[in-house]
């Protein structure tokens, strides 16, 4: 007979919604889990307002940065919530990085366009991802992928993600004579490196001795290291003039610990606008761009980060795939509505889930953060990204090992899959990754002989990477 605990007796009614004990955790570690993935993604309340701080095309800009940060923080903490309630899954959600780049220096730059014209193409993108959703569409793409991909996949964004941590920290840096180099020079002279250099070796040694919470501790350990050493050595922001500066964010104590949020931006949208302004053929196009990479960003994602969670079932799929995905298009829809760029899902999740998260209930509490966020936001602004990076490194060691899952003595397997781990970080993107994987994957299997092993599904994807790939050249011979 099975234990109560294993069959859903609970006598928590919290515990048998978000089943907690049934995956092997307790609301400690899901608490704490959710304030990891909080604070090692609570730097886009800082950074999206740096990104979008620009101007239109009409020179106008966007908004305060107050105003960005609070709305960007305020959508994901109601994204991030749906996403644990609706399908209790550890997976947070905020304004995606490399989206809300092409929104802002791709979309609102084009003669016309306004942020409103923007912000109204990224709505028609969830939108429209949001039907594939609900017609069965995007989760049939989702198993038509070969398991051992989808390892691959998650492979390849541990590699990211540590290759983001590196950078993010000033560890790994653009190199005077080389494409990149070890910080400024090859050596490690700068305070802000050396602190993550700190909190990295603490992070490691914290998860050798198997100490709970060991991320968390890490990361607020660091920052008040960094609060220390900005206190005493005045090293300030990193500029042209002093790139020898923090990166992200100066760790020093605020003046002020609440601030009164400004939503403002709410509905700041056009859906009609990038039509009349730009011409249908180019709208068209950058909603299908927005659309093939959050639709496959996603995918590899909720697979990364069930992998590292053990919440994947025998053919690669996390529980509630249907319910992930419909949170995940709603969210790149709200997004645009909100006039914050698109929502996706965060591979920054995974280091909650490193630190034990399991259910959905860690997704609650990332969420509870970041609305919490918009009142303390100078609170949360002190958390500089080399306390936060050494997180990411270690959360890609740990999805990297996944690669023992893949057979490498199989050709026709092992080359797609090393496409598709190694792009990721070369190019800076999942879904390059993702697409490089699957056309070789359709190509080698065709040429050896097994093309009736390939889900018709998966030409077609491939003929639509090929399509994404080719969209500058399309674009241009359209226009």
């Amino acid at each position: 007979m099975s234990s109560p605990s294993r069959s859903g007796g609970h006598t928590n009614p919290f515990d048998r919604f978000f089943r907690i004990t049934e995956r092997g955790s307790t609301l400690g570690t899901e608490i704490r889990g959710g304030f990891v993935t909080f604070f090692t993604m609570a730097y886009i309340i800082v950074l999206n307002p740096i990104i979008l701080g620009g101007n239109d095309s009409g020179g106008k800009p966007l908004a305060a940065p107050a105003t960005i940060a609070a709305t960007t923080a305020l959508v994901a903490g109601v994204m991030t919530i749906l996403m644990g309630v609706v399908a209790n899954f550890p997976l947070a959600l905020a304004t995606g990085l490399g989206i809300n780049a092409v929104v802002a220096f791709s979309i609102a730059t084009l003669p016309g366009v306004s942020w409103q014209d923007a912000m109204g193409i990224v709505v028609w993108e969830g939108l429209i991802i949001l039907v594939l959703v609900l017609t069965g569409f995007r989760k049939a793409v989702f198993n038509a992928v070969p398991t051992w991909l989808k390892t691959a996949i998650s492979v390849g964004i541990g590699l990211f993600i540590a290759f983001i941590g590196f950078v993010d920290s000033g560890f790994v840096q653009t190199g005077s004579g080389t494409i990149v180099e070890l910080g400024k020079g090859g050596s490690l002279s700068t305070w802000p490196v050396l602190v993550f250099v700190l909190g990295l070796i603490a992070t490691v040694i914290l998860m050798v001795k198997k100490v709970r919470g060991a991320i968390l501790i890490a990361i607020l350990g660091t920052t008040v290291v960094g609060i220390v050493v900005e206190a005493i050595a005045k090293v300030g922001f990193a500029t042209a003039d002093n790139p020898a500066g923090w990166k992200s964010t100066v760790p020093a104590w605020p003046s002020s610990v609440v601030d009164t949020p400004n939503f403002s931006l709410l509905g700041h949208f056009s859906l009609t606008g990038s039509f009349a302004h730009a011409g249908a053929v180019t709208a068209i196009v950058l909603i299908f761009s927005l659309l093939l990479a959050d639709f496959f960003d996603t995918m590899g994602t909720m697979v990364a980060v069930g992998g590292e969670a053990g919440l994947l079932d025998a053919q690669g799929n996390p529980p509630k795939t249907q319910q992930i995905l419909i949170v995940d298009s709603i969210a790149a829809a709200a997004g645009g509505a909100a006039g914050v760029s698109s929502n996706t899902s965060y591979i920054e999740s995974a280091s909650g889930v490193g630190d034990g998260a399991r259910t959905g209930l860690a997704s609650v509490v990332t969420g509870i953060c970041f609305l919490l966020a918009t009142f303390l936001a100078p609170l949360v602004a002190i958390i500089p990204s080399e306390a936060a990076a050494p997180a990411l490194v270690v959360v890609g060691f740990l999805m990297v090992t996944q690669v023992l899952d893949i057979d490498w003595k199989s050709w026709e397997i092992a080359i797609p899959a090393f496409f598709a781990m190694v792009l990721m970080p070369f190019t800076y993107s999942i879904t390059v990754g993702i697409g490089a994987g699957v056309i070789l994957y359709v190509i080698l299997q065709a040429v050896v002989g097994k093309a009736r092993r390939i889900h018709p599904l998966m030409w077609v994807i491939a003929a639509l990477f090929i399509v994404y790939f080719m969209r500058g050249p399309i674009q241009t011979l359209v226009s």
